[in-house]
């Protein structure tokens, strides 16, 4: 990973326009290829963003300021970064992260839903569990009755940074056509609880909210297990 603290405005161009002025912000260049740039305050969440794959490419604008251009690998999206001053530039090798250590009753959830994914949506059937993407795993990645896949990502408590992941990954997977042959991949939040808050944001991003019932699916589970 890459950090560089700098004086810079970007503009990034794509399916809209978006400008950020010249001010003090946190660059981090990431090994997975995204690119990702922080303000000090406001929100945990980057001020704007290109997904991986990417590509960076150094220069020098035509005012000779260094200038970072951004484009991403699989559409014509872009950032230009104009640097006016760098104030802190260093890399550091985190090597392999062993991934989100999920607690007893997420993961069992996990495990129960993919049994029984018609729980969350009529027709629904598992495709696969634990689904790769490049920034991390979408917990069961299913299709729906009419052949469209659908991402699920499991919460014990569903708040808006779970809903902001779910956000994230739908934003790959649709741009993987072998996903959206037949339309776009949608996405299912689900937790045995889910705040206010979470569910607005989710539902102004068309991902659907499902409430989940631990015991009763522990029980579904059980029934089975007695009947073989």
């Amino acid at each position: 990973m890459r950090i560089v603290v700098a004086r810079c405005q970007v503009d990034y161009a794509g399916r809209l326009s978006a400008h950020l002025p010249l001010a003090t912000r946190v660059l981090m260049l990431k090994s997975d290829g995204s690119v990702l740039i922080h303000s000090d305050g406001g929100s945990y969440k980057p001020l704007n963003w290109m997904s991986p794959p990417c590509t960076v490419r150094e220069g020098v604008s035509e005012d000779g300021r260094a200038e970072w251009l951004v484009s991403a690998a699989k559409s014509d999206d872009t950032l230009r970064i104009l640097i006016d001053e760098v104030l802190h530039d260093t890399s550091h090798d985190l090597g392999i992260d062993p991934g989100l250590q999920k607690d007893g009753v997420e993961k069992h959830l996990q495990e129960l839903l993919a049994e029984h994914p018609a729980s969350l949506a009529a027709g629904l059937t598992l495709v696969r569990r634990e689904f790769m993407t490049a920034i991390g795993p979408v917990d069961l990645m299913c299709r729906d009755a009419d052949g469209l896949s659908v991402a699920v990502e499991i919460k014990r408590r569903g708040e808006i940074d779970g809903v902001e992941q779910l956000t994230r990954y739908l934003d790959l997977l649709n741009r993987d056509p072998a996903l959206t042959r037949k339309g776009a991949v949608r996405g299912i939040f689900a937790a045995q609880e889910i705040k206010p808050q979470a569910r607005v944001l989710a539902t102004d991003r068309g991902i659907a909210c499902a409430l989940v019932d631990y015991d009763a699916l522990r029980g579904m589970d059980d029934a089975e297990h007695r009947l073989f």
